[in-house]
C-alpha cells in the first residue's frame, strides 16, 4: 500500500518519515478513492495516540491528489529484519520489548483504537534501545467507519488471533493475542502455528487455536500461554500485559548469567588501554586449614644464615653492574666524540635557504639521537610504518577500538574511516550522544575472517543496567600505517 521515505521537514528542521500511498494500476476510481480514505483515517487515528511507544502521525498533505503521511522518523530496523539477521532473541530482551509494545497498545486500546496487525514487522527497534509500533494503516477505531470490505480479513495470517481467523471481527483481545504471537516468533524463532507457504493450511492451524508450546522462553513462557489463550475472556487485559511483561522482564534478567568481568590489561605499552573479557568461576575452592609444625631452633639459625648469605651476594651483584655500566658509558661517550669528529671534517656544508630542518620528534619517540643528521633539501621523511598483518593484526584493532569506549571518545573516532563516519554517524556529537547512552561495553568471540574482516559480539551496557548483545563482522583498512574500521554489517 506504500512506501516510506526519510525526509527533512524544511519548517521545523527536523528529519522526518514521509509514507507514499502507492495505489495499483488497476483500481477503478471508487477503490482509489477508498484507498485514500483509508490513509486518512490511518492519519487521523494516529494523530489520536500520543505515546513515547508508538510513532507519531504529525501531519497529512496532498501531493498530485494522493495523500502522503508525515510521521516520526526513528533510526532503527524492524523486528522482523532483526530476527532474520540474528536468529531468536533472548527471554529478558524480549519481555523488556513486549512490556514496551503493551504500555502503547493499551494505551491505543484506552482511546478507543484497536491496532489489528501487530506483528514482527511493524515493531521498530532504535539504534539506541528504543522501541515502539508502527503502522495503524488497518486500525479500527470507535466511532470511525470502516474502509474494508465487509468479509475481508485484514492483517497477517501467521500472527492472527483464532477468532479472526474463524471469520469474527478484531478486538481488543485479538491485538492481546497478536503481541503474544510477535513476542512467540522472537522469542522462538518462528510464529506459534509454525511455518508454511499454504495460507489456507496455515488459517486452518489458527483457527483451531493450538499452539506449540515454547521451550526457549524461559521465565517468559507463563506470560506467553496467557496472551495466546485461545478464548478471548482468558486473556489478560493489554494493561494487565504490560505489567506481566515487565516482571518477566526483570525475572528473566535475574535468570541470565552474570556478564564476564572486564579487567585492564597490563601488558601494553605505556598510556594504552586495553580491556579483556575473563570468565570468572562461580567460587573459589575452600583452602584446607592444614596445621602447620612448630619450627625448631635449628631451623630459624639455618634461615637466618640463608638470609644474610643472599643479601652478600646481592650487594656484590650491584656492585658489577655498575662497574659496567659506567665503563660502557665511557666507551659510548668517547665514540659520540669521535664520530662528531669525523662528521664535521667530511661533511658537505649546506646554505641555510637549502637545508632541510630534522623531523620533530613525536610523544612516541623513545630515543633521541645525539647529535641531528644534516640533510639536503631534496631528502623526504620516511614514510610511516606499514600496519601489521595477520589474523593478530586484525582482532587487536578490533578490539583496540572498543576498549577506548566509552571513556575516550575522541581516540576511538579516529580509528574509524571517513567512509564508515559519513554512513554511521554525521559528526562526532552524534557519535558522543550514541555511546553517551551507555556506561560499558563488552567484546567478545572476536575472530579474523579472511585477509581483512573481523567478527565479533558486542554486548552493550545502558545507563539504565540494560544490556543488548549484537554480533557484527567489520572491514579493516589500512591507513597511513594504521588498520582503521571502514565498515560494519550484522553477522
Amino acid at each position: 500500500m506504500g512506501v516510506v521515505w526519510r525526509g527533512v521537514d524544511q519548517r521545523l528542521h527536523r528529519v522526518v518519515a514521509v509514507k507514499e500511498l502507492l495505489l495499483p494500476d488497476n483500481l477503478n476510481s471508487v477503490q482509489a478513492e477508498k484507498a485514500r480514505e483509508r490513509a486518512m483515517r490511518e492519519a487521523r487515528i494516529a494523530a489520536r495516540l500520543q505515546h513515547p511507544h508508538a510513532i507519531s502521525v504529525y501531519d497529512v498533505v496532498e501531493h498530485d491528489g494522493q495523500p502522503w503521511l508525515i510521521m516520526e522518523y526513528l533510526p532503527s530496523r524492524s523486528m522482523s529484519a532483526v530476527l532474520a539477521e540474528v536468529g531468536a532473541l533472548p527471554p529478558h530482551e524480549v519481555a523488556r520489548i513486549g512490556g514496551q509494545l503493551a504500555s502503547a497498545l493499551a494505551a491505543a486500546h484506552k482511546a478507543g483504537i484497536v491496532h489489528r496487525d501487530v506483528k514482527p514487522g511493524n515493531v521498530l527497534l532504535g539504534d539506541h534501545g528504543e522501541v515502539k509500533i508502527t503502522d495503524f494503516g488497518i486500525s479500527r477505531a470507535a466511532g470511525d467507519v470502516t474502509a474494508t470490505t465487509t468479509g475481508t480479513a485484514v492483517g497477517t495470517p501467521a500472527f492472527f488471533s483464532p477468532e479472526v481467523a474463524r471469520g469474527d471481527d478484531a478486538g481488543y483481545p485479538s491485538d492481546v493475542f497478536s503481541l503474544g504471537a510477535t513476542l512467540y516468533n522472537a522469542v522462538e524463532g518462528m510464529p506459534p502455528f509454525g511455518l508454511t507457504d499454504n495460507t489456507i493450511a496455515l488459517l486452518h492451524r489458527v483457527a483451531e487455536g493450538k499452539i506449540r508450546p515454547p521451550e526457549l522462553a524461559g521465565p517468559l513462557a507463563p506470560v506467553l500461554l496467557r496472551l495466546l489463550a485461545e478464548d478471548p475472556h482468558d486473556r489478560p487485559t493489554m494493561a494487565e500485559a504490560a505489567e506481566e511483561l515487565h516482571a518477566a522482564a526483570e525475572a528473566a534478567t535475574a535468570a541470565e548469567p552474570a556478564p564476564a568481568a572486564v579487567v585492564p590489561n597490563a601488558g601494553h605499552a605505556a598510556g594504552e588501554k586495553r580491556t579483556e573479557i575473563i570468565e570468572l568461576p562461580e567460587s573459589p575452592a575452600p583452602v584446607p586449614d592444614v596445621p602447620h609444625p612448630a619450627a625448631t631452633e635449628d631451623d630459624r639459625r639455618r634461615k637466618r644464615t640463608a638470609l644474610v648469605v643472599l643479601a652478600v651476594v646481592a650487594v656484590l651483584a650491584l656492585a658489577l653492574i655498575g662497574g659496567l655500566l659506567l665503563m660502557s658509558r665511557g666507551k659510548q661517550n668517547a665514540d659520540e666524540q669521535n664520530n662528531a669528529a669525523a662528521r664535521s671534517s667530511s661533511a658537505v656544508p649546506s646554505s641555510p635557504a637549502t637545508a632541510a630542518q630534522p623531523p620533530a620528534a613525536t610523544s612516541e619517540d623513545t630515543t633521541l639521537p645525539s647529535q641531528p643528521s644534516t640533510t639536503t633539501s631534496q631528502a623526504s621523511p620516511p614514510p610511516p610504518p606499514p600496519a601489521e598483518n595477520g589474523p593478530q593484526a586484525l582482532t587487536k584493532a578490533v578490539t583496540d577500538y572498543y576498549a577506548l569506549i566509552p571513556g575516550n571518545l575522541q581516540a576511538s573516532y579516529a580509528r574509524l574511516t571517513d567512509a564508515f563516519k559519513s554512513s554511521r554517524s554525521t559528526s562526532f556529537e552524534d557519535y558522543q550522544a550514541f555511546w553517551g547512552a551507555m556506561r560499558a561495553v563488552n567484546l567478545s568471540n572476536v575472530v579474523a575472517q579472511g585477509d581483512n574482516a573481523v567478527s565479533a559480539t558486542v554486548t552493550y551496557v545502558y545507563n539504565s543496567g540494560k544490556t543488548a548483545t549484537e554480533h557484527h563482522v567489520y572491514t579493516l583498512v589500512q591507513q597511513n600505517g594504521q588498520w582503521l574500521i571502514d565498515s560494519q554489517r550484522a553477522g
